[in-house]
């Protein structure tokens, strides 16, 4: 039986390529590498789109960027589901839309709560959920702050609050940090090399979820 998987993110997930201005190719995006390291009856949906937050409204972007309107849509387009896995709270912590912990921490909760109460058909159910605490942003060669005004410590704090959470909720938690640094271009995105660090990472503790 092939288990399916919903890699859930923003452009760390959509694979952003800040030094090329571009994106990475498929094969060094975390999703595709988590894939490969799974291999065969595992099936990777990757669902990362560049600005996205928990739940929070960014009215500067071209498209919806509030995480919480979109994952319904894809609940009921991608189901039935495994497993989700979400890495976001970057975004949230923009200086203009929710420069604290306590905002990433609101909005992942309601994600979670999300998954979990979406009418599912006939043949579905609730997928499990892995919360992955993305890299913390770095300060940026030029010694400016991270762009778009993210705070440091708050960047750093995500782990520890989204470790409780998952305690506190019953979902799966991988820290990216310990395995993977922001690139000092803009202190946010990741290199290649970073990029496939984190689906290498995850491989067993995402076959320790679905076993």
């Amino acid at each position: 039986m092939t288990r399916t998987i919903m890699a859930f993110g923003d452009s760390l997930t959509w694979g952003s390529d800040v030094a090329n201005d571009a994106r990475h190719p498929f094969e060094d995006r975390w999703p595709s590498v988590l894939g490969a390291g799974l291999g065969d009856g595992y099936r990777i949906i990757a669902e990362g789109l560049g600005g996205r937050t928990t739940a929070f409204d960014d009215w500067s972007a071209p498209c919806e960027r509030n995480g919480a309107k979109i994952l319904p849509v894809l609940l009921g387009s991608h189901s039935p589901l495994d497993l989700v896995i979400i890495m976001l709270g970057t975004n949230d912590l923009k200086s203009f839309i929710s420069p604290t912990v306590h905002g990433p921490v609101a909005g992942m909760t309601r994600l979670i709560e999300i998954i979990r109460t979406y009418p599912y058909g006939r043949g579905s159910k609730v997928p499990q959920i892995m919360i992955v605490a993305p890299p913390h942003c770095v300060q940026q060669d030029n010694a400016e702050p991270p762009r778009q005004g993210r705070d440091l410590d708050a960047t750093r704090q995500l782990g520890p609050a989204y470790a409780a959470l998952a305690a506190e909720t019953g979902c799966g938690f991988f820290d990216a940090a310990t395995v993977a640094k922001a690139t000092g271009l803009d202190g946010v995105h990741l290199d290649a090399a970073n990029t496939r660090a984190i689906g290498k990472a995850l491989v067993a503790p995402v076959r320790q979820m679905l076993a």
